[in-house]
């Protein structure tokens, strides 16, 4: 049993789930804001031995090294790699401490994000985020039938992304680290990105946080009158590279959060379409995010 729980932040989990996580602690604190300062995250900390923290507050070596006390960080958000974590997970573990995340809880409400905007986008339905009202794309109402689609990245979210829209009938290819013999048995050609990004109307970047693979010559490649969909949790692209594509008249963005969409200003842009939400959190997936946080902690006493 803990001895002190802290939620540093807003955690997104359950009622069920917070009263699960009070029966392994002695105290818990639950807060209800997101600390402004790497001061109040320690003051709010303090000696805790058990902290949890959602995917808008950051855990750093300097925070760390002032919390001697802490055994557990539990993630109540995303953790695909060190690298794109909000932790230091690398100097954590130095110290013994233990770091659990969780993964795919949310991807349902992204696919079907890129597909409502999609529909809208090829149709026409509806008005722009601007308040006026949405030309059909090629100037007449399109189906998803035999529509190009590459998407960068086929892990779990990019995968079920692309069965959506092969489900209505898209011409899907790939490009990932390597080719998957599931993806080759379900018809999904595997390509280079240069000619992923040549080949397709449609590009879905589903990459890791703080993965950039998208710079001037994919750009190049990708031209025109093109559709780009980015449902990773940080720019799949360039800055500047992606600035000058959005700005020709035919192109379009499609972010759901102003996280994957990276510059404030960019809002302001005619070609952007960004709700600023992030279109994973659901009430299904408070449900899947607060099953595998307690899971993840009952599994870490099941270990010691």
């Amino acid at each position: 049993m803990f001895k002190k729980i802290v939620g540093i932040e807003p955690l997104g989990l359950v009622d069920a789930a917070n009263l699960k996580l009070k029966s392994f602690t002695e105290n818990m604190v639950l807060h209800i804001d997101k600390p402004t300062s790497d001061d109040e995250i320690v003051k709010r900390i303090g000696d805790a031995d058990g902290v949890f923290l959602s995917y808008t507050t950051t855990l750093t070596k300097e925070i760390l090294e002032r919390c001697p006390n802490i055994k557990y960080i539990g993630m109540c958000c995303s953790l695909y790699t060190p690298e794109s974590a909000n932790v230091d997970i690398n100097y954590a573990n130095s110290r013994g401490i233990i770091v659990t995340g969780v993964r795919d809880y949310g991807d349902e409400g992204v696919v079907e994000y890129v597909i409502s905007e999609l529909v809208r986008c090829l149709h026409g339905f509806g008005t722009t985020l601007n308040g006026k009202p949405r030309e059909a794309w090629s100037g007449v109402p399109r189906e998803i039938t035999g529509l190009k689609v590459g998407v960068i990245g086929l892990g779990k979210l990019g995968g079920m992304v692309a069965d959506g829209l092969n489900f209505f009938g898209a011409d899907i290819t790939y490009f990932a680290r390597s080719e998957r013999q599931d993806a080759k048995e379900k018809g999904y050609d595997f390509l280079s990105l240069d000619k992923l990004m040549e080949r397709n109307e449609v590009v879905i970047a589903a990459l890791n946080k703080n993965t950039v693979l998208l710079h001037e010559k994919e750009f190049l490649k990708f031209g025109n009158h093109k559709i780009l969909f980015n449902i990773g949790l940080s720019p799949a692209w360039n800055e500047k590279s992606f600035n000058n594509w959005i700005k020709t008249d035919n192109n379009v963005v499609y972010c759901d959060s102003l996280g994957a969409l990276g510059d404030q200003e960019l809002l302001t842009q005619p070609n952007v379409n960004c709700f600023e939400v992030s279109s994973g959190r659901t009430q299904q997936a408070f449900v899947r995010l607060s099953d595998k946080v307690i899971e993840n902690v009952t599994n870490y006493f099941k270990e010691e």
